[in-house]
């Protein structure tokens, strides 16, 4: 593993970048990271790749779902676009009988009503479209000039297959708090004394690939060695 300003980084094979997301998502564990940040850290447990995986199909998928844009108010609401629709046309009508009636304070409030469910049904189709776009961009063609990535509030990491090199990836890992930076280092460290590294997960032999022409690495039945 190297070290960067921007991260922990490794270069090799599929077996070396799933060590090191294990090694990572262990790390962070450790420094119970998952107890202040439990929907990032399972969001990014989710994602990392694992070994009867593959780059371009599975990896691209949770890439482009993770990255897709997020609901809107109105689908918060459980509201369609019709549903706001039909609710701004009441309030409206509601507007113009407070008109009718002299109460102008009343006729603002409803129209102003009126308006933010216009607004959220406009924010509610604009979401959907843009997801629809943007999976079909991303899956289609982002992942064929761009890394594979992930971002939330507690990990940044991207990989990508080295051009050039066969079965050859780049995995490159961040931290987004700094003390909890500091803290994985040194579990990280801990690890590389070690003198072997075995997964947390059970390796699943049966899968024709962990990616791209990549044979699944063979079965481990130890477990990981302790560093304390």
């Amino acid at each position: 593993m190297d070290e960067s300003i921007s991260g922990f980084r490794v270069r090799g094979t599929w077996g070396d970048v799933v060590e090191h997301g294990e090694r990572i998502t262990s790390a962070l564990r450790e420094v119970d990271a998952d107890e202040p940040y439990r929907d990032a850290y399972e969001e990014w447990d989710d994602w990392r790749p694992k070994t009867h995986e593959r780059l371009t199909t599975d990896v691209n998928e949770k890439t482009a779902e993770q990255a897709s844009v997020g609901e809107g108010e109105g689908e918060k609401a459980g509201e369609d676009v019709d549903d706001d629709l039909q609710t701004a046309g009441e309030r409206l009508s509601e507007s113009y009988e407070k008109l009718e009636d002299d109460d102008a304070e009343g006729a603002v409030e409803k129209w102003g009503e009126s308006i933010g469910h216009v607004a959220r049904a406009a924010d509610t189709a604009g979401r959907r479209a843009l997801r629809k776009v943007e999976n079909t961009v991303y899956k289609r063609v982002m992942t064929q000039v761009a890394p594979y990535y992930f971002d939330n509030d507690l990990i940044s990491a991207n990989i990508r297959r080295v051009r050039g090199e066969d079965d050859v990836f780049a995995f490159e890992v961040q931290v987004n708090d700094d003390d909890l930076r500091d803290d994985v280092r040194e579990v990280l460290h801990e690890y590389d004394d070690v003198e072997r590294w075995h997964v947390d997960t059970e390796k699943e032999t049966d899968a024709a690939a962990a990616a791209e022409g990549v044979e699944a690495p063979p079965t481990g039945g130890e477990s990981k060695p302790s560093t304390n």
